[in-house]
């Protein structure tokens, strides 16, 4: 069963929201796809704030990347000046 990842993220005041993006999109994002992500996308949510949806084809495909994951949300509050605001996950029950 398709399982997805949300996660809320803010940029902290005064550093430059489109250098964070640059840094994301080339390298936290293929990171993810890297690990058998099935989609990532990020959602610009304010000024300052960002959020993460990760697809996964499974459960198991995402637990097998979640202590890579966390060594990268560990990187990301020094090199990329963010923290993690939220985060929330499971398996898709529904679709369109």
């Amino acid at each position: 069963m398709r399982y997805v990842t949300i996660t809320t993220w803010e940029v902290m005041g005064g550093v430059d929201f489109d250098l964070v993006m640059e840094r994301v999109n080339g390298k936290r994002l293929p990171a993810l796809k890297e690990l058998g992500a099935d989609r990532v996308q990020v959602i610009r949510t304010s000024p300052r704030t960002i959020a993460a949806i990760s697809e996964w084809p499974d459960k198991t495909t995402r637990d097998a990347a979640v202590e890579f994951i966390e060594r990268v949300r560990k990187e990301v509050r020094t090199e990329d000046h963010s923290r993690m605001t939220g985060e929330m996950l499971g398996e898709v029950v529904g679709e369109v």
